[in-house]
């Protein structure tokens, strides 16, 4: 599904340093896998899963996706793939606070070509329900919990049917009993979709969730479970 060859991301910060945050990395994600990336901040673990949506682009080595490599195609084929094949869940909820509950579900179906098949806003009522929102569709962002917004977020990454769901620290700042709420939900998607799952998290206590992981260290693999 998705595979990093020999990736190396370096950041030029100021005129004479140069870091580098991913350090020659080989991965191969497989489709129906749900897998977890830990490490310490710093770790590289975040410019991993950029490099791996096609966020940011590899000093060195090649991405693809599908066997696709993201930088051979132009911008506007890279953002139609991602919008087809990708579902993002990020560390912020980042919904659009002037929309309600429903319309920031639907947002993504505005982008991209067009989806047949289902009406966009009876399929993000269904997704709504399946996250435990239901009853919240006409609610505004500010009135929701960093909880359920972090649902609302799940909700949306997955309108488009994505092949792939990419989650960057998506209970970093939840309390313990949300966090395991998210994760539980994440597994119950995984589960009944099939979807890809690839979740970055500091936490490794939550590397019992997925099917397999990968630790992270000074932009390295150093440890890989099955």
């Amino acid at each position: 599904m998705i595979a990093l060859r020999d990736v190396t991301k370096t950041y030029q910060v100021g005129k004479e340093v140069t870091v580098t945050a991913v350090r020659g990395v080989s991965l191969n994600v497989e489709r129906g896998e749900f897998v977890i990336i830990t490490g310490r901040s710093g770790s590289g673990k975040t410019t991993l899963l950029n490099l791996a949506a096609g966020l940011a682009r590899p000093t060195s080595g090649q991405v693809l996706l599908e066997g696709v490599d993201l930088w051979s195609l132009s911008d506007r084929q890279q953002s139609l793939l991602r919008n087809q094949k990708i579902g993002f869940v990020f560390q912020f909820p980042s919904l659009l606070p002037s929309l309600n509950v429903l319309e920031n579900v639907v947002l993504p179906r505005t982008f991209g070509a067009n989806h047949t098949g289902h009406d966009p806003y009876e399929r993000a009522a269904q997704l709504l329900e399946m996250v435990g929102l239901s009853d919240k569709l006409a609610t505004y962002p500010r009135q929701l919990s960093a909880g359920q917004q972090q649902r609302v977020v799940i909700a949306r990454a997955l309108i488009n049917e994505p092949e792939v769901i990419l989650a960057d620290e998506p209970t970093s700042n939840l309390d313990e009993q949300t966090e395991q709420e998210i994760m539980n939900l994440f597994h119950d998607i995984h589960r009944q979709t099939g979807v890809t799952i690839v979740v970055v998290t500091h936490t490794s206590q939550l590397v019992s969730y997925g099917t397999r992981a990968v630790e992270m260290a000074a932009g390295l693999i150093v440890n890989r479970q099955s």
